[in-house]
């Protein structure tokens, strides 16, 4: 099966013209969206998230040794392999283990092993790649790295493997520096101590069920995360918390829509503050957490002031008085 994919210049223009209008003002489209990898039909374009950065043209089936320069080896048809350590993770048609670098970006994908680095982590390349049983298509896409050859991505993060994995089912790159992980299907970094058919690392945000207010999203250590009733998500995102309220409620950074786990996907979006700063939002809603909450499944924050109050999944206020 092979891909197509938007031009660059196609994508740049995405982000410039939908970066509001998609996210605040209609049913569908994020501006932080990791669906990098949708197949379109045979002649057509496929959809491609806003900030994806993907190249043009997938290859068209060389060797490996042909196509890219830095050792990239083809992965054929993806697979699921379930492991007694890291649970499930994702392997080539080889059953070799693909990985994913810290160091890299997802939003958008950008690769930053390069050199002897690529040596010991050679890139997967994006030729001829399926998407096999039960693995969502739409998650896998491709970058142009610095050499202008293509590079596998899931959920947005390059693909690599491990020169010191020997054979099949290897896993030995798995938490190299405290920045290589072996990647789920789900393009998220394979959580050692995970049982097998199961991850317990904890999505970027995610969403908790709370006794007292029902469901509510937490950020990946599990701080409750709020939002702020004088704030404005209409007809753009503002933060009006700022100086010391800043540093009494923190503001969530950019989290990739594919790092969530939960989330309403209609304006997921993140905004520049007044500061600079960029800040995430849900449902267009700026969102925080608060300093005040020192373990995770605490909720110090909830009714602050009358102002702060823990966010649903939809990015609705939990709790608080009719508006």
């Amino acid at each position: 099966m092979k891909t197509t994919w938007r031009s660059a210049s196609l994508a740049a223009s995405a982000v410039a013209v939908l970066a509001l209008t998609t996210a605040c003002g209609s049913e569908s489209g994020t501006s932080s969206s990791q669906n990098v990898g949708a197949t379109a039909p045979a002649g057509g374009i496929a959809g491609v998230g806003v900030g994806s950065g993907v190249g043009t043209g997938v290859g068209s089936g060389a060797s490996a040794g042909a196509t890219e320069g830095a050792g990239a080896q083809s992965a054929g048809e993806l697979a699921i392999s379930a492991n007694d350590e890291l649970g499930k993770i994702l392997t080539d048609g080889a059953g070799k283990t693909l990985y994913r670098f810290d160091a890299d970006t997802a939003e958008p994908p950008k690769s930053n092993c390069d050199g002897d680095c690529a040596k010991a982590w050679p890139p997967v390349s994006a030729d001829d790649v399926n998407a096999g049983d039960g693995i969502d298509k739409s998650l896998l896409g491709e970058v142009t790295r610095t050499d202008g050859t293509k590079q596998l991505t899931v959920a947005g993060w390059p693909a690599y493997y491990y020169a010191k994995d020997a054979k099949a089912g290897d896993t030995t790159g798995q938490g190299v520096g405290n920045k290589w992980f072996a990647l789920t299907p789900e393009g998220k970094k394979a959580k050692s101590g995970s049982s097998a058919g199961s991850s317990t690392e904890l999505a970027g945000l995610s969403v908790r069920k709370d006794a007292n207010l029902g469901e509510i999203v937490v950020d990946k250590n599990g701080m409750t995360v709020y939002r702020f009733l004088k704030d404005k998500a209409w007809p753009e995102p503002v933060s009006n918390c700022n100086g010391a309220c800043l540093e009494k409620w923190p503001a969530v950074a950019p989290v990739a829509f594919g790092e969530t786990e939960g989330i309403q996907e209609k304006g997921y979006m993140n905004f520049t503050r007044s500061d600079g700063t960029k800040q995430q939002t849900i449902n267009c809603s700026p969102i925080y957490t608060f300093s005040g909450d020192k373990s995770p499944g605490d909720i110090n924050g909830q009714g602050v002031g009358g102002t702060w109050y823990a966010v649903a999944p939809n990015g609705k206020l939990v709790g608080a008085p009719e508006q």
